[in-house]
This record gives C-alpha cells, sequence and structure tokens, in this order.
C-alpha cells in the first residue's frame, strides 16, 4: 500500500518532508523506489510540516509531510495550525502503531482505546479532513478525499497504521495532477450581509459608479498568489487606474515597484491606507478577508468608503456591499472580459506592460499614492537599524527571489520596509505568527520553486527551529539564511517596555555568537557575523554567488521599536 500512496501523491507534488520512525518507515522505503519523488529528512516535524507548507505556498501545489506516531505525530500540530489558518494545501501521512497492537499497550498508542490519546479526534481539530485507515482497501477512496480536502485549501490528515502501509495492494488508477489549487468557500457562523454578485454584477457596478476622476482603491490579500492570480489582478488594477494596497502577508500579489503600489494594510502597514481607502469611491477587496491584523486601523475609513465590493473565496471579516465568492483566478478573468465588454477596461493589447516607477531606496516613489512610511523613535543601542539592513537586503536581492519572513519584530520590519523582488513569492505565517516557520518554509520554498530563498528571521526564531539550516546543508538547498541577532525575544521586550513599566525583563537573552556557531558546526556552509552595516553588504554581496546555503548574522539593538502601529501608538503617547 505505500507504493500506492506515494505513486498518487507522485501526481501532485515532487517532494515529501519528514521525520522517519519506525511506523512511518515503509512509506520512505516506497519513496526510495519512486522515480519521481525526493524524500527530504528534517531535524524536526515542525520543521517539516513548514518545509510543506512552504513549498505548497510557493508553487500551488500540494505540500507533503510524512511523520512517525507519538512525540513525532504531535510535533506537526503547529505547523498544521497554521497551514489551517492561512489554508494552505498541505497533505500530512501519519505512521501509526500496526491495528493488532492497539488497546494492548502497543509504543505510542493514539488509537482512542480507554486511556490511549485519540489521535483522529486530534488531527481533525487542526485539518479540514482527518481519516484514520483501517483497511487497505480504503485506501484509494481515502488519498482521494484526503487530496481533495487539502487542495480546497487546507490540510488533510491520513493515519497509516504500520500494518495497513506494508500491505500488498493493486495500484489502480492514479489521480490526474491539477495546475494548481485555489481555495474553496469555508462558512464561518456569523453571516455578513451583503449581496450575492456576479463578476459581470460587478463589472456593471464598477461602470456605473464610476465617473471620470473617480478613485478605486484594491486591497489585495495572500489569495491572489495562491490562485496564480496575479497577472489577472495586474490587469484589472491598470485598467482601473487603481491604487493598491495589499494585506501583510500578500507583499507578493501585486508589483511593489508600480505607480499604483501605495503600501501594506494592517498594524505592520503604511499609514496612508486609511486616507486612500476613506477617500474612494469603491474599495475592491481581492482575497483579502481582512483579518484584525490585515484590517487594524482600517474599520472607519471602510465605513466611509461609499462601496465595499469583495471578490474571492472565503467569506470576509468585514461588511461589504456586494460580493462575488468562488475560486479567484476565474472571478478575476471572468470581471476582467466583463470590464472590458462594458468599456470600463480597454483591450488585451492596451494593456500590454504596466507603468513602473524606480527608485534607489525603499519607500521613495515620484507618485502621489506611494507608501508613507511609519516614524519610529531613534535608538542608541549597538548594532545595525532595521530601516538600512532592510534596504541593504532589497538591494542584494535579484529578480525572482523569493523572501521568507518570520513573526517578531524582524517580520514587522520586513513587511513594512521591504519591496519583494519582481516575480518573487513572499510567505510569512501571519496565521497562528509560529515563530521558525521561516527555516523549514524557506527550505520548501526554494526546493519546490528551484531558485533562491532568502530567509529573514530574529534570533528567538533561530533557537526555536533554527537548526534546520542542518537540513538546508543536507540538501545544497539554495537558501540565505539572514538572522538579526539583538539577543531577545524582542517583541517581548518592546512590549515590556510600551505597555508595562520596562523595568524588568523576561525577554533577554545572554549574548550567543549564532554565525560564529553555525559557522563551526557545519565548515563548509559560508557564515558569517555582521556588527556593521558595511559588514552586512559585504556579507549579502558574497552570498549572491553561492551556489547552496549561506548564514549571516547581522547584531542588532533590542530596545530598537520596530514599525508595527501598536507600539508606535503608545510609544508616542
Amino acid at each position: 500500500m505505500a507504493d500506492l500512496i506515494a505513486e498518487r501523491i507522485a501526481a501532485h507534488t515532487d517532494h515529501v518532508f519528514g521525520v522517519g520512525g519506525a511506523n512511518i518507515e515503509d512509506l520512505y522505503d516506497a519513496l526510495h523506489r519512486h522515480p519521481g519523488l525526493t524524500g527530504i529528512i528534517a531535524k524536526h516535524e515542525f520543521g517539516a510540516a513548514t518545509m510543506a507548507d512552504g513549498y505548497a505556498r510557493a508553487t500551488t501545489r500540494l505540500g507533503v509531510v510524512a511523520a512517525t506516531s507519538g512525540g513525532g505525530a504531535m510535533n506537526l500540530l503547529a505547523a498544521l495550525t497554521e497551514s489551517f489558518d492561512s489554508r494552505v494545501p498541505v497533505l500530512a501521512l501519519v505512521g501509526q502503531p500496526p491495528t493488532t497492537l492497539e488497546g494492548r499497550g502497543a509504543f505510542q498508542d493514539a488509537s482512542g482505546h480507554p486511556g490511549r490519546l485519540d489521535a483522529e479526534r486530534i488531527f481533525t481539530a487542526v485539518s479540514r479532513h482527518c481519516a484514520k485507515v483501517t483497511r487497505p482497501q480504503d485506501i484509494s477512496a481515502e488519498l482521494d478525499r484526503a487530496i481533495a480536502a487539502a487542495l480546497s485549501g487546507g490540510p488533510a490528515v491520513l493515519l497509516l497504521p504500520k500494518d495497513i502501509q506494508a500491505t500488498l495492494i493493486s495500484s489502480g488508477s492514479t489521480l490526474a495532477a491539477g495546475p494548481g489549487y485555489e481555495p474553496t468557500h469555508v462558512g464561518r457562523d456569523e453571516p455578513i450581509a451583503s449581496s450575492e454578485e456576479t463578476p459581470a454584477d460587478i463589472a456593471a457596478l464598477l461602470a456605473a459608479d464610476r465617473p471620470a476622476g473617480s478613485r478605486v482603491v484594491v486591497i489585495a490579500g495572500p489569495e491572489v498568489a495562491a490562485a496564480g492570480a496575479r497577472a489577472e489582478l495586474a490587469e484589472v488594477v491598470r485598467g482601473l487606474d487603481a491604487a493598491v494596497l495589499v494585506t501583510p502577508d500578500a507583499k507578493d500579489a501585486f508589483s511593489n515597484r508600480d505607480a499604483r503600489f501605495a503600501g501594506v494594510v494592517g498594524v505592520m502597514g503604511h499609514p496612508n491606507a486609511a486616507g486612500l481607502v476613506a477617500e474612494a469611491e469603491l474599495c475592491l477587496l481581492v482575497g483579502a478577508t481582512l483579518s484584525m491584523t490585515a484590517r487594524a486601523g482600517l474599520d472607519a475609513a471602510l465605513a466611509a468608503c461609499p462601496r465595499v465590493v469583495y471578490l474571492g473565496a472565503e467569506q470576509p471579516f468585514v461588511p461589504v456591499h456586494a460580493e462575488a465568492r468562488g475560486p479567484l483566478g476565474a472571478l478575476l478573468g471572468e470581471l476582467r472580459a466583463s470590464l472590458a465588454e462594458s468599456a470600463v477596461l480597454p483591450g488585451p493589447s492596451a494593456m500590454a506592460g504596466g507603468t513602473e516607477v524606480a527608485s534607489e531606496s525603499i519607500g521613495v516613489h515620484s507618485n502621489p499614492r506611494a507608501p508613507h512610511e511609519l516614524a519610529v523613535p531613534p535608538t542608541s543601542g549597538p548594532g545595525v537599524r532595521y530601516r538600512p539592513a532592510v534596504a541593504a537586503i532589497e538591494a542584494a536581492l535579484e529578480p525572482g527571489t523569493d523572501v521568507v519572513a518570520d513573526a517578531g519584530n524582524t517580520g514587522a520590519a520586513v513587511v513594512h520596509y521591504l519591496r519583494i523582488p519582481e516575480d518573487g513569492r513572499f510567505l510569512i505565517a501571519l496565521g497562528m505568527g509560529g515563530m521558525g516557520y521561516s527555516f523549514g518554509a524557506g527550505i520548501g520554498c526554494a526546493l519546490g520553486r528551484g531558485r533562491r530563498a532568502v530567509v529573514i528571521a530574529g534570533d528567538g526564531a533561530y533557537f526555536m527551529h533554527g537548526h534546520e539550516v542542518h537540513t538546508a546543508v543536507e540538501y545544497r538547498v539554495p537558501v540565505t539564511f539572514v538572522v538579526f541577532n539583538n539577543n531577545a525575544h524582542a517583541m517581548c521586550v518592546t512590549r515590556e517596555q510600551v505597555f508595562y513599566s520596562g523595568e524588568y525583563s523576561f525577554n533577554r537573552f545572554r549574548a550567543a555568537e549564532i554565525g560564529a556557531g553555525v559557522a563551526a558546526m557545519f565548515p563548509e556552509l559560508p557564515a558569517c557575523t555582521a556588527r556593521t552595516l558595511s559588514e552586512f553588504e559585504n556579507a549579502l554581496d558574497r552570498t549572491r554567488a553561492v551556489p547552496g546555503p549561506a548564514f549571516i548574522e547581522l547584531q542588532c539593538d533590542p530596545d530598537e521599536i520596530p514599525p508595527f502601529a501598536p507600539f508606535l501608538k503608545e510609544s508616542l503617547a
């Protein structure tokens, strides 16, 4: 049966990420025999699951993670909650003890028998679909259901007892590989009143409500890139001459160098965003459900906008006047065609190309819609400041490079300051905000896309899951790891200072020489420490030509307040 599983998943992926163990080794044996699959062994199941998550986000294919029973299975949970909340298609294949030993004292028994954990109930809470295969003849149908559930947007889990994996069974038919996935609607308990429309209705509304010179603002969310619909969005935006804002986890939804790009919304966003929305005649939400992280500071502006219209698979978190629900790529394509028919948009020939505004520094554009940066308090501590550090990274990024950011102050600085390279993807875990996500996700992204990824994380994230660097070294994955080391959980330090007395700290660490430590562990890995901006720029320049992984530690100040609106509001009060 393990060979059948390998055959079926090969229609949707070319990599399987995981950590081995006795109750999943039959699947790994099958992976070794399959010519179209590469098995990647991570250092921790969380890292393996984030590799599958990063692979899926970057490629729009199915991410697959495999783990053994017991603690190995439970280590998947934190990463799967991120995939669940961010609607990422991940299939988790989880080994279990043989069915003949369930309830009889089997090691790592999670069968749900009296006194035993129930793995099926546990994983059901963090997945779109969870099933335990107890009969070999059921595996084909269970794979169908699990893969379909994952491709609809979110993780699916198959629990595979060892004796079932080892059963001989004919392969049967294989699943055809799809071009990618588009999340389908998953309803929420509380409906938001709006009129259900078709793309043609939305196009008519746009045409009717757009007198000459009227202003349209688009807020694009992560569903755009997940659906592979960036080109369709760009056509609609350029035809409407709309200003474009993006949610913090969707910086790659629209070119950051286009003259119409107006910045990021939400807690890490740009202060001009609310004014643009409030002054618009129409605000078009494209795959942007606007969770609290994304809509902070926008509620009043959205209420002031005469027309708020939503396109996407999920139900939005904000009231809208009209919405069209469904797969976003198809919706945008239909909207584009309907707008052209109603003469709101020009024909395809007139839509070719776009307006870009070159800039030598972040956020400096010659157009009035350019992002306005948040003003942060000065700091006098050691190390390099966030903004010049991010500017140095941006200057070193080649077109097509992917960027994966972690949680915390470092992530806030990246979201606010960094322009994503053209044709590059941007990944960040804002569903659950799990620290350490970027190390595994960067590896999965690089393997899936076959190009370099740059991981940007803090030292707190590194200490949690940064030893997936070893996985990158093992498989020579083209990832540049940049660790901002301020010897602290800096966002927690900032909260202690801003919201409490600041007279104590639980979150400052003893100084650690991370770059030297990594260099000592992996002599073949180009690894260094930068203490000044010039040293950092030189290190970034040297790593451009490295074919495999590279590691840079950047020393910075734990007391610097990042461009994070809630902190700045309090610190300047």
